[in-house]
């Protein structure tokens, strides 16, 4: 018997016989390796296209005012006396009021409790040409001046009037210096007794 048939093992005999060499089982696993450095951040990508505008949304309902009130005359039988050049007609009737933000302190006299802006309406008939003008702590608020030159027409006023003080008292004048006491006409183109008006309404 030969050297390398008595040591079937040996590397000549795999050499001589493939079949003599059986490989062992595999070994155990090696330990996971430690993890690689992160890798680099990729480029920005580009800015997508601006969408579409919206649909535009329905209207909010209107700011409620903050304040308001009406005061009315009837002729007859209120204003039964002429109105006097530096005298203010008289409004001594109540209409729709939203509190106490405005209110009366005689026929002629409004109160106008909180620093704000209010605005003032007012129409009054009288028969003879002349002016009115809102008064503000008994001085002429000069912008608010209106008057007729005939006699086919009601003296009609509006404005914006912005107080600096609380409890400021504003009132319609027939204007200083003007030559005519007004006559507030009563029945004036019909049979009933025609209203004079002021509206006073705080807008902020």
């Amino acid at each position: 018997m030969s050297y390398y048939n008595y040591y079937p093992y040996s590397s000549n005999c795999c050499k001589q016989n493939d079949n003599c060499c059986i490989p062992g089982p595999a070994g155990a696993p090696g330990a996971p390796g430690a993890p690689g450095a992160p890798g680099a951040p990729g480029a920005t990508g580009a800015t997508g296209a601006t969408g579409a505008t919206g649909a535009t949304g329905a209207t909010g309902p209107p700011g409620a005012a903050l304040g308001f009130a009406d005061f009315f005359a009837l002729m007859p039988p209120d204003n039964a006396a002429t109105v006097a050049v530096g005298a203010d007609v008289e409004f001594p009737q109540d209409g729709p009021t939203s509190g106490a933000a405005i209110t009366r302190t005689g026929p002629s006299t409004f109160n106008l409790a909180a620093i704000g802006t209010y605005q003032v309406l007012f129409q009054v008939s009288v028969s003879e040409v002349g002016q009115l003008v809102l008064t503000l702590n008994n001085l002429d608020v000069a912008y608010t001046v209106v008057g007729r030159d005939t006699g086919s027409c009601q003296i009609v006023g509006m404005a914006l009037v912005t107080t600096t003080a609380a409890n400021s008292i504003l009132t319609v004048r027939n204007p200083a210096g003007n030559s005519t006491a007004l006559t507030i006409t009563p029945i004036a183109g019909g049979t009933r007794s025609v209203s004079a008006h002021l509206v006073i309404t705080r807008v902020v």
